[in-house]
Order: C-alpha cells, then sequence, then structure tokens
C-alpha cells in the first residue's frame, strides 16, 4: 500500500462503504497499472460520536431516523450494520410517463438495460451468489407458490430478495485493500474542498481534512468520484458550488427529491388453506445462499392503478404485542430491549422496527415466555446458532403459524417532491434534513393492501386483516413508517443540468472529472434497497473511467 500522497493519482474515491470499495476493486481490475486513493473519514478506534452526524439536523423525527442510525463511519460503511438484503430495481422505476410520480422520473429503459449488464459482477462482491431474483427461473423451487390456492396473475408471489452473508465490505475486504500497490488507503479524512474546474470542465485538486488533529493536505487526481454517501456526497457538492462555474448555476436539484421508502405494517393476512403449505419463511439455494419471496404486482396493474412500486411480504405478528402468545417472539422481544443485548443483537433502526420503542407490558411478555418453556428457549437458541455462529447467516427470524395468520410488512417507493431535501443551513456546515411523507405516498399503500386482498379473496386463498378501520388507515401508515436509511435522489441522473445534477454516466454536471457513486444519483426510489444495484452502477463506472 503507497502512502506518498504527493504523486498525482490517476482515481481519488472519496468514501468506503459498499460503493465505494467496488469503484476502487473493479477499477484495478481493469486498470492494473493505474493507481487509487481511497479516502475515508471513519478510522479504527474512532468514538461513534463524530462532528460529520453531530452537524446534522433531521426536521422530522417521525418518519426519519436519527444520524447515527442511518450510517456508519470507518471502513466499509454502512454495511457494517446491513442486514444484506440485496434487491433489484424494476423497469417500471426507469419510465418516464407514470403520472403518479409528476413527471419527475429523470432516467429511462436504456440505462435500466445497461446498468443490469453488470448484476452478476456485483453479485460476486456482494456474495449473494446468482443475480436471479424470480423464484420461476431457479429450477428447486420453480412452480412453487407462497400459500396453497394462490396463483399468479395482477398480483405474483415470485420476486426474490437475496441476501449476503451479510457482507461486512470493510473486513471482507480490507486486505485485498491494503495488500494492492496501486491503493492507498487513507482512513481518518474528511474531504473538503475541491478546486474549481478548468476551462475543460477538469477539476485539479481536493483538500482533505484529518479528522484526529484538523491538519489539511492537498490530494491531486485525474478523476474523483464522491462514494460518501448521499447525506456526506450532497453536503460536499453543496459547499463546493464552484464546481458548478463552468456552468453558470447550480443545478436546482441538487439536495432536492430526497426520498426514502415508506415502510411498515398496517395489516395482516389470513391464508384460508393448510398452514403447512405456506412459505412464510427463507428458501435456500443449492449453494446455500438465502432468497426469500415477496407480493408484487405486474407492471401492467401498476400502471393501470396508478400504484406506485410497492412489495408486500409476509412476517410474523407484532413482537411487542403480547397477545401474539409465543413464547419464544416474547423471549427475543425482551432481548430487543435489554440494554447491552440489543446492541448485540441488531443495528437500533431494526430493534426499533421490532420493539416500536414499547416497554409497557413486559410483564405479559413474561408470561408468555413462561408457559411455553421449554421451547421459549430451544426455538431462540436454534435461531441465535444459525444467525451469528455461521458463516452465511440466516437473514432474520420468521416464525410457523398453525393458524395460518402472518401480519403484512409494506415496502413502498416514495414520490420524488422539491420540499422533501437536504440544504446547508447559513454556517455552511451543517446539514438539515427535510423529509415528510406526501398524500400519494399513503394512498397508495393503503390502495395496494387494498387489490392484495381482492386478489386474494378472488382466487379463494386468503384474505387481508386490516388492525385500523378504513379512517384511520393514513394516519397508521405515517405513524409507523420510518426509514432515513435509504438515502435516495439529492444528485439525480438526468439527461440535462436543469433536471439533475449527474449524468448517466454519473458524471457532475459543469466538470469532465468528478462523478457520484452514491444512491443519491437515483431519480426514483422504486420498492427496493438501493445497496445492490448502486453496487451494479459502482461496476459499471469503474469500466467506464478505464
Amino acid at each position: 500500500m503507497n502512502h506518498n500522497l504527493k504523486t498525482k493519482f490517476d482515481l481519488c474515491v472519496i468514501g468506503s462503504g459498499p460503493a465505494g470499495i467496488i469503484t476502487v476493486l473493479e477499477y484495478v481490475r481493469v486498470n492494473p497499472e493505474k493507481t487509487v486513493l481511497l479516502v475515508e473519514y471513519g478510522f479504527p478506534g474512532q468514538q461513534v460520536k463524530n462532528d460529520l452526524d453531530d452537524s446534522i439536523v433531521i426536521k422530522n423525527l417521525v418518519n426519519h431516523h436519527d444520524p447515527y442510525e442511518c450510517t456508519n463511519k470507518g471502513l466499509g460503511g454502512t454495511s457494517l450494520t446491513w442486514g444484506g438484503r440485496c434487491v433489484m430495481y424494476d423497469e417500471i422505476d426507469f419510465l418516464k410517463d407514470r403520472p403518479v410520480i409528476n413527471g419527475e422520473c429523470t432516467w429511462d429503459v436504456s440505462l435500466f438495460e445497461e446498468v443490469k449488464k453488470h448484476v452478476s459482477a456485483t453479485a460476486v462482491y456482494f456474495e449473494c451468489g446468482d443475480p436471479v431474483f424470480n423464484v420461476n427461473e431457479i429450477p428447486e423451487f420453480a412452480g412453487s407458490r407462497i400459500a396453497e390456492n394462490f396463483k399468479e396473475g395482477d398480483v405474483t408471489d415470485s420476486l426474490l430478495e437475496r441476501w449476503s452473508m451479510p457482507t461486512r465490505f470493510g473486513s471482507r475486504y480490507r486486505k485485498e485493500l491494503e495488500d494492492c500497490k496501486s491503493i492507498t488507503l487513507l482512513e481518518g479524512y474528511e474531504a473538503r474542498d475541491f478546486t474549481e474546474p478548468d476551462a475543460n470542465g477538469n477539476v485539479s485538486s481536493l483538500t482533505i481534512r484529518n479528522v484526529k488533529n484538523g491538519e489539511v493536505t492537498t490530494v491531486e487526481a485525474n478523476s474523483f468520484v464522491l462514494a460518501a454517501g448521499a447525506q456526506e456526497s450532497t453536503r460536499i457538492l453543496l459547499r463546493n458550488t464552484k464546481l458548478f462555474k463552468n456552468l453558470g448555476f447550480t443545478p436546482p436539484a441538487l439536495g432536492k427529491y430526497y426520498q426514502g421508502h415508506v415502510f411498515g405494517k398496517i395489516a395482516g393476512v389470513k391464508f384460508y388453506g393448510d398452514p403447512k403449505k405456506t412459505d412464510y419463511g427463507y428458501l435456500r439455494n443449492p449453494d446455500g445462499t438465502y432468497i426469500r419471496r415477496r407480493f408484487h404486482f405486474t407492471q401492467e396493474f401498476m400502471l393501470k392503478k396508478d400504484l406506485l412500486n410497492t412489495i408486500i411480504w409476509i412476517d410474523n405478528p407484532l413482537y411487542h404485542d403480547y397477545r401474539h402468545k409465543n413464547g419464544a417472539m416474547s423471549f427475543m422481544y425482551l432481548a430487543m430491549i435489554t440494554p447491552v443485548l440489543k446492541n448485540m443483537l441488531a443495528p437500533p433502526a431494526i430493534a426499533h422496527s421490532i420493539t416500536k420503542g414499547e416497554t409497557k407490558t413486559v410483564g405479559k411478555h413474561i408470561w408468555n415466555f413462561l408457559k411455553d418453556l421449554p421451547m421459549s428457549v430451544i426455538t431462540p437458541a436454534k435461531i441465535f446458532s444459525q444467525r451469528y455462529l455461521v458463516k452465511r447467516k440466516l437473514p432474520g427470524v420468521f416464525l410457523y403459524n398453525p393458524m395460518n395468520e402472518y401480519s403484512l410488512n409494506f415496502h413502498a417507493e416514495q414520490v420524488p417532491v422539491e420540499q422533501n431535501r437536504m440544504e446547508l443551513d447559513q454556517d455552511g456546515e451543517t446539514l438539515i434534513l427535510h423529509y415528510d411523507l406526501m398524500d400519494a405516498d399513503v394512498e397508495s399503500v393503503i390502495k395496494s393492501h387494498d387489490e392484495i386482498d381482492k386478489y386474494l379473496r378472488s382466487i379463494n386463498c386468503g384474505e387481508v386483516v386490516y388492525w385500523y378501520p378504513k379512517e384511520e388507515l393514513a394516519k397508521a401508515v405515517r405513524n409507523v413508517s420510518k426509514d432515513g436509511i435509504h438515502q435516495i435522489g439529492t444528485t439525480r441522473i438526468a439527461d440535462t443540468a436543469q433536471e439533475g445534477v449527474v449524468d448517466r454516466d454519473m458524471k457532475l454536471y459543469g466538470t469532465n472529472n468528478v462523478y457520484v457513486c452514491s444512491s443519491s444519483a437515483f431519480p426514483t426510489s422504486g420498492h427496493a434497497n438501493p445497496t445492490f444495484f448502486l453496487g451494479a452502477f459502482a461496476v459499471r463506472l469503474a469500466n467506464f473511467l478505464k
């Protein structure tokens, strides 16, 4: 590993999450003679509290997680607490003429087809097996259904999510990064100020600041890639509007159209058939990778009904509701509200999704636990061994219900709107996040549940059971949904600088050698967790830069 910062690098990548690491490793793979500098804010032994997260102000903590629950500093970035879910975007996410998103789709289907060519290489980095995302294309499971009597029509059950180890990119790829002589890994440095682009749009250097002592260093490179996550990549650009000097204006979309996903539970499902024929948990491929199916809608149906892209999967009853009367679930709930244990078992955002902060009925959970002994202990012990004592971990916990009743977890697209945005405060440093749910977001979630209910009833498979009166559903969606983990839209791809911030090659408008490799470049959120698909963009960018 070369530490000579006086050298001009071929490529400088800022941020070492999955996108940054994949960009670096793939770039070196196709350009073995080139030199790369990878700059990371975090460093080994760093305290959790840090200046970047401390200088973020979130205006809506009901629907957006605290900064410390959204990102991680250090090599590997947010993959340090990432669950490992790998999901593909859909063609509908790239359609420009969907009325439901008000003309705010600024990429196109041809780009989708182009990025898909890099999905196989991406799956290798994520260690999630063959990138097949439809159960009907896997011989071992083709034709199997989610529940007795289910058949595919307007509603499908064949769309898959795949799961990585989960792969912690920092620990997984540190040795490879450090052993490569053409890569310089610089930890504990914050990217600060770019020089203005010259007449040809080339930016020559960037100042970086030592996080420990404040010392400032200048680094030179032929190309720069911002892969510091949506918040920090956007903050750097908001602080460096000089990069747009040759445009004569700052792209109006910069910092705007911030999206995540609408996420939560407002209902359950009651299947009519044999509970032993319900596919409530994970399938496992012959190669050992885990996959899981979800309810989805065909593209034609979503367009016909003007629905936002939404997936819904069957899930356990609410852990914090003691009325499930399941001793194992109560035991796991109690573990998740125990201060020391909860930090060991799950990231804060996931722990909150399980407990909802509820601690009022501990006694009733203890009773559930006692009455189900010894299975209250045996079942969690088996799950613990599968989740923590093997290399490829069980991604989550789903328990069989003999009543064939499960909750429904929705994960839905948001409408891109200008008022959801990131902006700098007057000090030029503090990042203010404005984030809210739109009426269209909420209405689409409710309509999606209604359509699944009608479909299940029409094929005599089951029914949706709402947990709230119809008139209270909108309020319930707003109360349960909380994101900020998936940060999308603030540096979006578009054909012009009037519409977006980067072009289809992720190159920053107004420059010739600065790129943004972040889910902030995605104009639409779809239903998908963005990490995997961003990895495909990273592979594509690294090959483009050669």
